[in-house]
């Protein structure tokens, strides 16, 4: 791709410019949204990314825009999962329903800044060094594993959150959307603070999951760039869309931990293919592991995100029926 610095910056200006729109038109005032606002926004911002899609494949050819819809598939994905750890965050500070409008959109924010520092490294890494690929492709398969584990500990007393306590003075209540206060004439930090410090440092570790998974897809960095902010954007009304579905996503772990097992294979195969360490088939590339091509990887994770969303919906509605017939008829044994 030809990807002149006037596009780059009227890319960023534009999603700039997006998020300003949204912290002013509907985050400024603390509110819930409806169901009916956040559906309409949700699918507008899934509409905007497809036709940015389709144009990306008609401008500058359809292997580019199979790329940018496999990455923005993956990294949707991987949004959904970042927002059911965001529930479990707000949750555990009791944040009230009118203000985490408020900690999603910081949170978002947080998300795109950090990932845009690990795109901009993973490029640079990328065009110097083809043994990255090595390393990110084990480090796929390591994320992989912990998605099977599951989230561990404590997202809401994270080692930045630990270390906020012990150094900044934290006050028990909310004072409205405020992220500090003032108690007696001294200023405290509020608890809505010490949920957005929480949820940036998941932001940083997402962000190690999200930037080597999509470049196992592309090699672009405009395509990494334009798949996460579409991703990104329209997340916070997607989580109130959909919040009460996210608890029922029992399998969206196993099906994340697939799709980057099945990358970080697609990114050894690859960087076999460009091999130039000379302990690996003497510097030589090794031509004979197959390259995994986008079509595949675009129908693999669709058919993976289907896979995991329907049996995850079939086994919560199995085991509340199964629930409600224990509750109707408790004396009869169930096997």
């Amino acid at each position: 791709m030809n990807i002149t610095p006037l596009i780059w910056i009227i890319t960023i200006g534009v999603t700039i410019a997006f998020f300003a729109y949204e912290f002013f038109a509907h985050v400024r005032k603390p509110h819930e949204p409806t169901v009916g606002e956040s559906a309409r926004w949700s699918a507008f911002y899934i509409g905007l990314a497809l036709l940015f899609g389709v144009g990306v494949g008609v401008v500058s050819g359809w292997r580019y825009g199979g790329e940018y819809f496999a990455g923005y598939l993956t990294e949707k994905a991987l949004s959904i999962d970042n927002l059911f750890v965001f529930l479990i965050v707000m949750a555990a500070f009791s944040v009230p329903k009118a203000y985490q409008q408020k900690v999603l959109m910081f949170g978002i924010i947080i998300a795109l800044i950090m990932r845009g520092g690990f795109i901009a490294v993973g490029a640079a890494l990328i065009e110097n060094f083809s043994w990255v690929f090595y390393l990110f492709g084990a480090l796929l398969f390591v994320l992989a594993y912990m998605q099977v584990k599951g989230h561990s500990g404590d997202p809401a007393n994270n080692l930045f959150v630990r270390v906020a306590r012990r150094v900044l003075p934290v006050s028990d209540e909310y004072d409205g959307d405020r992220l500090t206060t003032k108690i007696n004439g001294k200023r405290f930090i509020t608890p809505m603070l010490l949920t957005i410090i929480a949820i940036g440092f998941i932001d940083l570790v997402f962000a190690i999951d999200s930037i080597p998974a999509i470049y196992g897809l592309t090699s672009e960095a405009y395509i990494v760039f334009t798949a996460n902010a579409f991703a990104l954007m329209g997340l916070r009304q997607l989580f109130f869309l959909i919040g009460g579905l996210l608890e029922r996503l029992v399998y969206l772990s196993q099906g994340l931990a697939v799709i980057l097992g099945f990358i970080g294979l697609k990114l050894v195969f690859h960087a076999l293919h460009v091999n130039e360490l000379p302990f690996i088939n003497g510097g030589d590339p090794v031509l004979w592991v197959p390259e995994i091509p986008i079509w595949f990887s675009l129908v693999f994770i669709g058919a993976t995100i289907a896979v995991a969303t329907v049996a995850s919906l079939a086994k919560t509605r199995g085991d509340a029926a199964k629930n409600k017939q224990d509750r109707i008829d408790p004396a009869v044994p169930r096997h």
